[in-house]
């Protein structure tokens, strides 16, 4: 044999072997090796800020990719003060998915967290600021302020503000310490006046909203619109002319109102429950442009319809969560929906002509007098005049109970039916609790 011949051969040859042999290796090859182990990934629980209780410690599986996990229920009873327990999310802050307990997980190419999914009760009930059964006017701190018959309430995140209507003036409430001041208006005398401070006066302001710079007030006794400058106080009118009723629609003081009771804004509009005409008006906040949404004045019902054909019965509170209205459309005792781009208009809980205090679906809900309402985007918050706190599902139009027991006047601090209001009125959400204007109590409650 020619070795010279074979030599450049083994050279090329024994890399090629040496590199084969590697890879064998790590392939299990060669003989009895074993190969990798596949990934595998878990569910995990978390309690997500419970104040009670555990997760469940049911699921111990590893899961290969793109297999299904049933997901547990709430087996170690977790709680937390002042929530309920609704299912589980994949994110924290409840914008993840939502799964119930035996729902199918899919499990992708990693471990998924599950969270416990909380929602606020607000059934807990304090007083805030204010002393029941004792009126007034006095600036102070918590129960050393008096307010004289709270109508509306807005909320500014860290400030409250109350058109407390039987004083004529707009009151400032620092939600963190009860400090309650007087922003604008004067107890001394109600009336008609543009001004700075205490200058300005109101009467009767009912409805109130904000839009973290100016406020609007439904003035109810002068049928008009009125702004203030939170920060210093400046009062003007936006729309209407003081004790001029009417239904005219028109721009700045050419347009009339009849009683308008509550307001809300969507950044560039108000939105007004004009109650004396039983219509739902816009006001453009830049100019003062003042037309009828939905509804036709002087023309009470409970029509369910489009625009003018639409029909309303002294409506009272009003909310909007940008893309529609709710109102409590308080003579006909039921929950009514506007959306705004078409004037549409439903009713999504209670029966026009039923009164009650059932709790229920759609229909098979009854309301007393419905009056304020605010919106967290998810649910409504309903103050009834039989002395309770509603909620209602936007989804669903389910309704429940929150806080108060119908028909049952009081002051007390409590816990849901434990409570009492007496003729609750605005009310309005920080995303975190209720504030209520408990009217005849001369107080401002807080839900949470």
């Amino acid at each position: 044999m020619n070795t010279t011949a074979m030599k450049p051969f083994k050279t090329f040859l024994l890399p090629l072997l040496l590199l084969f042999t590697t890879l064998l290796a790590a392939c299990g090859g060669g003989g009895g090796g074993s190969s990798p182990a596949a990934a595998t990934y878990s569910v995990v629980y978390s309690a997500n800020g419970s104040t009670g209780g555990a997760v469940p410690s049911g699921d111990t599986k590893a899961y290969a990719a793109s297999s299904t996990a049933t997901v547990l229920g709430n087996t170690g009873a977790l709680v937390k003060t002042g929530y309920v327990f609704t299912g589980w999310n994949t994110a924290a802050n409840g914008s993840g998915t939502a799964y119930a307990a035996g729902a199918s997980l899919a499990v992708g190419s990693g471990s998924v967290t599950l969270y416990a999914a909380w929602v606020r009760q607000f059934t807990q009930v304090t007083t805030l600021a204010g002393t029941a059964g004792s009126g007034g006017s006095a600036d102070g701190t918590g129960t050393a302020a008096l307010f004289n018959g709270p109508s509306g309430v807005a909320t500014g995140g860290t400030n409250l503000y109350v058109a407390d209507s039987s004083s004529g003036t707009i009151r400032k409430l620092v939600i963190a310490t009860g400090a309650v001041t007087t922003l604008a208006g004067s107890a001394d005398g109600t009336g008609y006046v543009d001004g700075t401070g205490a200058a300005a006066r109101f009467y009767l302001p009912n409805g109130i909203t904000t839009d973290g710079t100016n406020l609007y007030v439904a003035d109810s006794g002068n049928s008009t619109i009125r702004k203030v400058v939170i920060a210093t106080g400046v009062v003007s009118t936006l729309a209407g002319t003081a004790r001029s009723e009417g239904s005219t629609d028109g721009t700045g003081t050419a347009a009339r109102f009849k009683n308008p009771g509550g307001v809300a804004t969507d950044g560039t509009n108000l939105y007004v429950t004009d109650g004396g005409n039983s219509t739902i008006r816009k006001v453009v906040i830049a100019t003062g442009v003042v037309t009828t949404l939905v509804g036709t004045a002087g023309s009470s019902g409970s029509t369910d319809d489009t625009g003018a054909a639409a029909r309303f019965d002294s409506p009272k509170g009003i909310t909007t969560d940008g893309t529609n209205l709710y109102v409590t459309d308080g003579g006909n005792s039921t929950i009514r929906k506007v959306v705004i781009a078409t004037g549409v208009v439903t009713t999504l809980a209670g029966t026009a002509g039923s009164s009650g205090s059932t709790d229920g679906t759609g229909t098979g809900a009854l309301f007393g007098y419905p009056q304020g309402i605010t919106t967290d985007g998810s649910n409504l918050y309903v103050t009834d005049a039989l002395n309770t706190i509603r909620k209602v599902v936007i989804a669903t139009g389910v309704v429940t109970t929150l806080a108060g027991t119908a028909g049952s006047n009081g002051s007390a601090d409590g816990t849901g039916a434990a409570a009492r209001f007496y003729g609750p009125n605005g009310v309005t959400t920080d995303g975190t609790n209720l504030y209520v204007a408990d009217t005849f109590n001369y107080t401002v409650r807080k839900l949470q």
